[in-house]
């Protein structure tokens, strides 16, 4: 077959580029005669639990395979830390939980390197099915174990398995809950366990689509409200008075969603103060400046370390104080959005009132499953030219991950991953105030998704990547075989007729001739017309499925307007998305021939992988059967990413995929002998 050959690379090699990033779950449908592959949008902070490793399905999670590797520690997407010395040997360990999907669940990271600041951690070791807004309280150096409405008694010998049900409704807070964080703590001094509870509300803020001409929110913000719920009856046997928000100054505690209070002396003067978190990456801390029993709190002041913000590297911060070094002070520990924690230890100085932290060190733990981050989105490519196949890879963060195969072995060894840099700087795409059709909460947010191409023919291969933003660029190669080195980012341009084309609901107009479309969606290079050229397949503007075709005038590369090319069975033009604006894009999709019938097809996200077998192709369209998913696992509660590989040079492509929760999972294509490749 001549049509649809990846960039150096036979139609039938299992090699080849791959499409990666971020969306969300996707639920194929038909609507009459039409083939719309639609997605059903879940918003990332409202996300479900599903089971854990062991679900149905021949895909497996993919692990290091490299005995001795240090790598980050790091759960699912969400980490949210409950530090204590879960085995009673004298040191702290580490229990987190993760609510999202495949990963959820409450997990051990063992420390065995004893009573030091910044032990090495076992690999995870699952004990429990996750719970929403989990948190540790510490009550007589006892860690005590809440989620909304509900204390899990004995948490150390019973872990969730004996949920009591306290006297508060958990649903007490009017609003659009997304956070709802229950704590013990001796409010007033009195002796008895009252509740602190932080609320995240999103009634103002909304979600979705509220930009001005001029790229201003025009709704509200995040709401991060701290409730006091007095104990009037005992400790034994609590009864609760109706709950009441915190003030600090002369207004409420509100803080940007999310608040995570921590309840604890922080600046040693013998009262406890209030430091909360946020939905984003700071901290706010609330001076106590009445007395331990009665508590008045001063305005709210952001936390610093060596003269500026401190803050987090990613969003969703979790922070809970607990003396983790045990050297008589309160220390944070934070779990954010890719699953990773890390201690922010407090110096032990004061400065003005507002106590001093050292900058965040993420903990580390002994390799296992390998990760980048969540919502991976991998290519795979011999990016370093000694003739494996390594993984080029994007994530939430808006990073490109380098992740090196050492061996070329079946499963290969794989390096920790490296973060690429262009011109002399690391590679970080992140929508800012603006740059996500949600709004300002998701600033931090980049969503890169890429594929590994020579685009300009010079014998190099290069980046092509998408984003949160939409606007499709790409970094040129200037290095050399088996050196790459990456060019700044430059935008990948259309010979538009006329004004250049965009999704109807973006505030802001390409400069000139760029490629903006649909955002989250990957950007797949081949050469589809069989003419030595590298063209361009994504989605246009309006969700088609569509061909960006490659031309040279003049001796210049040049790439022509999307055409509608890609059909379903019926003729009509395949759409993988009709959604506006933060329901649009988060397609993730790979060209290969999976069903070995000499035919390209396209392997899509979905709850796993969607397989949309490729029917009748020719110069002008190409027309899919969809199949279905490859498999019964669900790895997506907001999407996946797909490639493949062939580890074993048979010559037959087996499918990797970038899951949500940041880690790769494996499924050898059917039309090859029975192996696994998944971790131990």
């Amino acid at each position: 077959m001549k049509y649809f050959q990846h960039p150096g690379l036979s139609a039938k090699s299992s090699k080849g580029e791959l499409a990666p990033c971020s969306p969300r779950r996707a639920a194929n449908h038909r609507a009459g005669r039409h083939f719309t592959v639609a997605l059903t949008v879940v918003c990332l902070v409202s996300i479900r639990s599903n089971a854990a490793d062991n679900e149905p399905g021949l895909l497996r999670r993919l692990g290091y395979n490299h005995p001795g590797l240090v790598v980050d520690l790091g759960v699912g997407l969400w980490a949210w830390p409950l530090p204590m010395d879960y085995d009673r040997d004298g040191d702290m360990d580490l229990v987190v939980s993760c609510p999202d999907v495949p990963y959820s669940g409450v997990y051990l990271f063992e420390n065995r390197d004893g009573a030091v600041t910044m032990p090495v951690f076992q690999p995870a070791q699952r004990i429990g099915d996750a719970r929403r807004n989990i948190q540790v309280s510490y009550v007589e150096e006892i860690p005590r174990v809440l989620t909304p409405g509900t204390e899990y008694v004995g948490f150390l010998d019973h872990h969730l398995g004996q949920p009591k049900d306290l006297p508060l409704a958990a649903d007490f807070h009017e609003g659009k809950v997304r956070a709802n964080q229950w704590k013990y703590a001796d409010f007033d001094g009195d002796g008895q366990l009252d509740l602190l509870i932080g609320i995240g509300d999103w009634f103002e803020y909304g979600w979705d689509n509220a930009f001005s001409d001029q790229g201003e929110w025009t709704r509200g913000p995040l709401r991060g409200y701290v409730y006091w719920a007095r104990n009037t009856g005992t400790n034994h046997e609590p009864r609760y008075a109706e709950p009441r928000k915190l003030a600090a100054g002369e207004q409420l505690v509100d803080v940007y969603g999310m608040p995570s209070p921590n309840l604890a002396d922080f600046d040693s003067d013998g009262d406890l103060d209030l430091l909360c978190g946020e939905f984003v990456d700071k901290f706010t801390y609330f001076e106590n400046q009445g007395t331990r029993t009665e508590p008045k709190f001063a305005k709210g002041r952001r936390l610093m370390s060596n003269g500026q913000p401190l803050q987090m590297d990613l969003c969703m911060i979790v922070p809970v104080a607990v003396d983790w070094d045990g050297d008589g002070d309160e220390d944070l520990v934070v779990g954010q959005e890719d699953g990773r924690v890390a201690l922010i230890e407090h110096t032990g100085t004061v400065v003005d009132g507002l106590p001093q932290f050292e900058p965040p060190r993420f903990f580390q733990q002994m390799a296992d499953s390998l990760k980048f981050g969540a919502l991976v989105t991998p290519a795979s490519r011999d990016w370093d030219g000694d003739g494996d196949e390594d993984l080029i890879c994007g994530n939430t963060a808006g990073r490109i991950g380098f992740i090196e195969n050492l061996d070329g072995g079946d499963p290969p060894k794989w390096a920790a991953p490296q973060r690429l840099q262009a011109d002399g700087e690391e590679i970080r795409i992140m929508a800012g105030e603006n740059g996500s059709i949600q709004g300002p909460c998701e600033a931090k947010w980049g969503y890169t998704t890429l594929s590994v191409a020579d685009w300009d023919h010079d014998g190099l291969k290069d980046l092509l990547v998408n984003s949160i933003w939409g606007k499709v660029v790409w970094y040129r190669n200037i290095g050399a075989t088996g050196s790459p080195k990456l060019a700044a980012q430059q935008p990948v341009e259309v010979a538009w007729s006329g004004e250049p084309r965009k999704p109807a609901w973006f505030w802001w107009d390409p400069k000139g001739d760029a490629l903006a479309t649909q955002w989250r969606t990957t950007p797949v290079v081949l050469d589809f017309n069989g003419d030595g050229l590298n063209d361009l397949v994504m989605l246009d503007h309006e969700g088609y499925l569509s061909l960006f075709e490659r031309s040279r005038r003049d001796g210049q590369l040049e790439l022509s307007p999307p055409r509608r090319v890609f059909t379903e069975e019926t003729g009509e033009p395949l759409r993988l998305t009709d959604g506006r604006a933060g329901k649009s894009g988060r397609r993730k999709f790979h060209f290969a021939d999976w069903d070995q019938d000499g035919q390209i097809d396209l392997l899509v996200n979905s709850g796993n992988v969607l397989f949309l077998q490729g029917v009748r192709s020719d110069k002008e369209t190409y027309r899919v059967h969809n199949r279905g998913d490859v498999d019964a696992r669900r790895l997506a509660g907001h999407t996946t990413s797909p490639t493949t590989v062939d580890w074993d040079q048979n010559g037959v492509p087996d499918l990797l995929v970038g899951a949500e929760d940041g880690f790769f999972y494996y499924l050898r294509n059917p039309r090859s002998a029975t192996h696994d490749h998944g971790s131990p």
